[in-house]
């Protein structure tokens, strides 16, 4: 979740995936996706600022492997939104794309790196960045509720969205884009003007406490390890009305499905 202060408070950035996807077609979500192999390459540590895998890990509470959910974060940001999260090595300041020129550059490598022709390592070489991996915070975990077909294991992060780098859909896995107070996103789901899942609408009401993305980020930063949040699935008649958490009056009471697939 990148997020920013609009002239009316706290915004978050939201993108819409094309019709076309085999998952989540036309939802509306935040900049993610999958954790890739080459995330987790030992050449990532010399350049991920501030962790190393060990901290990382540590601070997810899993024994290994967490920088390089939050190297696919910072990845998968750049490719789906055009926002990389990195300094250069000599300023304590986010990257700026200011200049036309400098723009279109790193453009170019958002879509490289996409198409697999260049590494997120080599980007950070050529330009001389550091992975701004200190700056992001995880605030929840889920895992989708058993009995679905497609089951992901998925954590949510915080960062401050970078001033001189404006996100923008790719126009391939995602066809729309939008800054939007949580508080608003929420009543246009409920209008029916926007798709999401309860994920999604769990992550926008966390932010929507919150005046500010200072205060957003503090909040995040204070959470620690998060619980894993499993939902089961609600059927009404043998038909699916929904899906309830830990914690909601009818969760004990709603049966586990009989079939079962496991995580992907």
């Amino acid at each position: 979740m990148l997020l920013r202060d609009g002239a009316e408070g706290l915004e978050v950035f939201m993108l819409q995936r094309t019709m076309s996807a085999a998952f989540a077609r036309g939802q509306y979500v935040f900049p993610g996706g999958k954790v890739d192999d080459a995330d987790h390459g030992e050449a990532f540590e010399p350049i991920c600022d501030g962790l190393d895998d060990a901290t990382a890990s540590k601070r997810m509470g899993i024994d290994h492997g967490g920088l390089a959910w939050l190297v696919a974060a910072i990845r998968e940001c750049f490719e789906e939104a055009g926002v990389l999260l990195a300094r250069p090595i000599d300023s304590i300041d986010i990257v700026r794309f200011d200049g036309d020129e400098v723009e279109a550059r790193f453009n170019a490598a958002r879509h490289q790196i996409h198409d697999g022709s260049l590494s997120l390592v080599d980007l950070c070489a050529t330009e001389r960045l550091l992975l701004l991996t200190d700056r992001i915070h995880l605030v929840d975990h889920w895992i989708t509720p058993l009995g679905e077909r497609r089951r992901f294991d998925t954590r949510f992060f915080v960062a401050l969205a970078p001033e001189a780098q404006e996100p923008l859909h790719d126009d391939g896995e995602t066809i729309a884009s939008l800054w939007v107070r949580p508080a608003d996103a929420i009543q246009m789901w409920k209008h029916g003007e926007l798709q999401m899942f309860p994920p999604t609408l769990v992550s926008l009401a966390f932010l929507k406490q919150h005046a500010t993305a200072a205060a957003a980020l503090k909040a995040a930063a204070g959470v620690g390890v998060p619980p894993v949040i499993l939902p089961r699935i609600v059927f009404v008649d043998g038909k699916f009305v929904g899906v309830v958490r830990p914690g909601d009056p009818d969760y004990d009471s709603t049966p586990e499905p009989e079939f079962v697939v496991a995580p992907r």
